[in-house]
């Protein structure tokens, strides 16, 4: 939020009334006696406390709400204790402070008039003076304006120093009374500590604050943040050229500067400094620690004895075939039996190469002889699909390590395990470096781990690359499915999906009968655009019976752009679900009663979790709720906290995995050029169920399967698994 500009309207008055205050988040509505106008004025903005009776100054607009009438939203609050008898009264009889309520206030204005806050912080035992005011009170009084007092101040420094009021809010409930004391050593952890507060946000705090553009402390943060956001990208670490490089531009200082702030980092251990391949690299301690972590757990495991007695793989087989009523093809009885007298085992391959069976045939076999068995996915409707296809119950891994809401650890680690003999994980394309070391710290000894993903599709959004890592290390072993299944190879979107990942061009001609898969031609943006609204709207729904809203999914290469997320999501929004009376504005969105939207991050206390989509059933401005429903859970936002939510009628590729859709619509075209390539396009298809329409252009196609370049990222597990380390700290 802004501090006051020339160019906004700048209101002054008296809180009457705090018809709504979220604490967490600081949101609130204010009825204000405002001086200048005849009735009482609506006031939105935040405040890390307000009460009736407090004096504020707000900066900011005139809106007209359809439902509420004439509102002043306010980008800047500053609140100031009340200095008159009836504003004091208020206040002092608002519950702000413990042990004063509406009786008390009015007998402590009667008694000090005026000076009631002069008495209480310089002469509280004068408070004994007010009938029914003993010591208990007097002292919880006492406590209460002091706390009050240091929030205050906290909130003036913070404003005086460039930060606005939303801000504000976050860095007191972070820190605390220690909020200043914070600020003024080490303003660059706001960026480390504080979700919505990044580095450049930080630095100009700390420029505010006078820390000199060449100090040290301001390095070391820009060395940190630049490590920080090649983990975005999926990286471990980087080269140390690349990073001095990086550091240098973002700081725009010399590169002997970061060179020593970076032997500093190294010192501290902070991050690590250590070789991938030939190249020398710097990586996030953490992150370096998790891989070497991994590795051991994993070769560690490998090398225990199974938890089930030998089994007569032949007889199993026959079993099995019979009870699922499916004769197994030789690739699959190859598998089962393998997987039956391994420890760990990697199941890989795209759609159709009967991957499903293969994991269903194992369950049946060791459910026979009585395995104690658990299965996880990374994401909700990954853990969901798991469910369905197998019939056992499948948990997300946050949910299966039970997730500490308070601290985002989790309770199931090395001290308390689970308690299984078999672990399947599946999507594990998905599973990042952090998830996957805490994963595998909970998996008792004893226990066998069967790893089913697709190697082909993108990598994980966090960072690290486990399962090709794992699978280009050959130390473990693999079993990689290619044979399409007859029933399977019927499917136009599965045999493209195969044709893409050989680097083949699908056939983009009109289908002559039904078919599940067909290309859209569509030269421009603006034509691509239109196309997709149509097919979405009308031509889908009208044609296959799908709801536009919930059974149609539009996947975009990209967020920016004219044909990207962003831009399609207005779009679809308008075309779809145009927004009535009730709806919120907020961090450049609208949301209405009906909206899909998708989390973008995890919250859980919520127990939402990043690319999770739902869809909102209410939104109350007043109160300043939204209430969105995913699958059967209801979960309620406050304003404030909007920005991890997002409509979700177009999404990135990268924020499908792991997802499916009855029928996805994925615009190709050149303008996406630096994000065409064949796992991207590859992702996208497979994440269609019934129906995938491609819309664009062949050439923007052809590029994209061309392209098996991708991103090299920058992780050290390969190596770990073929060098073992020896660990020293615990990861």
């Amino acid at each position: 939020m802004e501090k006051p500009t020339a160019n906004r309207e700048i209101l002054a008055g008296l809180v009457e009334r705090v018809t709504f205050h979220n604490g967490d988040t600081g949101f609130c509505v204010l009825r204000i006696k405002a001086r200048g106008h005849r009735d009482l004025v609506t006031v939105v903005g935040h405040a890390a406390m307000i009460s009736a009776g407090e004096w504020v100054t707000a900066a900011g607009d005139w809106t007209n709400d359809h439902t509420h009438g004439q509102q002043f939203k306010a980008h800047f609050l500053r609140s100031s204790a009340p200095s008159s008898l009836d504003g004091i009264e208020k206040y002092l009889g608002s519950g702000m402070i413990r042990g004063i309520g509406p009786v008390y206030a009015k007998k402590m204005v009667s008694a000090f008039g005026t000076t009631v806050f002069e008495t209480i912080e310089n002469a509280p035992e004068r408070l004994r003076d007010v009938a029914g005011i003993g010591p208990t009170r007097a002292k919880r009084i006492t406590d209460g304006w002091a706390e009050q007092k240091v929030v205050r101040e906290i909130m003036v420094f913070l404003h005086s120093n460039g930060v606005g009021t939303a801000r504000a809010v976050r860095i007191y409930k972070t820190y605390g009374v220690d909020a200043v004391q914070v600020m003024i050593e080490n303003p660059y952890r706001l960026a480390r500590d504080i979700r919505g507060i990044g580095f450049k946000t930080a630095d100009a705090i700390a420029m505010k604050l006078g820390i000199d553009a060449t100090a040290s402390v301001r390095i070391r943060a820009g060395i940190s943040y630049a490590l920080k956001e090649a983990m975005t990208a999926g990286h471990c670490g980087l080269p140390i050229t690349d990073l001095i490089s990086l550091a240098e531009k973002l700081l725009e200082v010399p590169a002997a500067l970061v060179v020593t702030a970076l032997d500093l980092e190294l010192a501290d251990g902070t991050v690590i400094q250590d070789t991938l391949g030939e190249t020398h690299c710097v990586f996030l301690a953490n992150l370096y620690r998790a891989e070497q972590s991994i590795a051991v757990a994993l070769l560690t495991l490998a090398r225990s004895p199974l938890p089930w007695e030998k089994l007569d793989a032949g007889k199993a087989l026959e079993w099995v075939s019979q009870r699922i009523g499916l004769k197994l093809a030789p690739s699959q009885k190859a598998a089962v039996t393998l997987a039956m007298s391994s420890k760990i085992l990697v199941l890989t391959g795209g759609p159709g190469v009967g991957k499903t069976t293969i994991v269903n045939a194992i369950l049946r076999i060791l459910l026979a002889k009585q395995v104690t068995l658990l299965l996880c996915a990374p994401t909700g409707r990954a853990a969901k699909r798991l469910s369905e296809t197998t019939g056992q119950e499948a948990k997300t891994i946050h949910r299966l390590l039970e997730i500490d809401p308070k601290t985002g650890g989790f309770k199931r680690n090395a001290d308390n395990l689970l308690d299984c003999n078999l672990l399947i994980l599946d999507e594990a394309s998905m599973v990042d470096v952090l998830l996957m070391n805490a994963l595998l710290k909970a998996v008792p000894a004893h226990a066998a781990l069967l790893i089913v993903g697709d190697v082909d599709q993108l990598p994980s959004v966090g960072p690290g690359q486990i399962l090709a890592d794992l699978i280009d290390s050959r130390v473990l072993p693999v079993v990689r499915l290619t044979e399409v299944f007859r029933q399977a190879a019927s499917s136009r979107i599965i045999t493209t999906a195969h044709r893409i990942n050989q680097g083949l061009t699908p056939d983009l001609g009109k289908p002559e009968a039904e078919s599940d898969f067909y290309f859209v031609e569509a030269d421009t943006p603006e034509v691509a655009v239109a196309r997709i609204i149509e097919l979405v709207k009308t031509r889908i729904p009208r044609r296959f019976g799908l709801d536009p809203i919930r059974d149609i999914q539009v996947l975009c290469p990209m967020n920016r752009g004219g044909i990207g997320a962003r831009s399609l999501n207005i779009a679809l929004q308008a075309a779809l679900n145009p927004a009535g009376e009730h709806k919120v504005e907020r961090f450049g969105w609208i949301f209405a009663p009906g909206d899909k939207v998708m989390q973008i991050e995890n919250d859980y206390d919520k127990e939402v979790y990043n690319g999770d989509i739902g869809y909102v059933d209410a939104v109350d401005p007043e109160a300043g709720e939204l209430i969105a429903r995913f699958d059967d859970h209801l979960v309620t936002y406050a304003v404030g906290e909007l920005d991890t939510l997002v409509p979700a009628y177009a999404v990135t590729i990268h924020k499908s995995q792991g997802s499916e859709y009855g029928a996805v619509v994925i615009p190709v075209m050149t303008q996406h050029y630096t994000m065409l390539q064949r796992n991207l396009l590859y992702t996208g298809v497979t994440r269609g169920k019934k129906l995938v329409v491609l819309v664009g252009q062949k050439k923007a196609i052809a590029i994209a399967i061309q392209n098996v370049s991708g991103r090299q990222r920058w992780s050290k597990l390969k190596e770990w698994l073929l060098t073992p380390p020896v660990l020293s700290v615990p990861a």
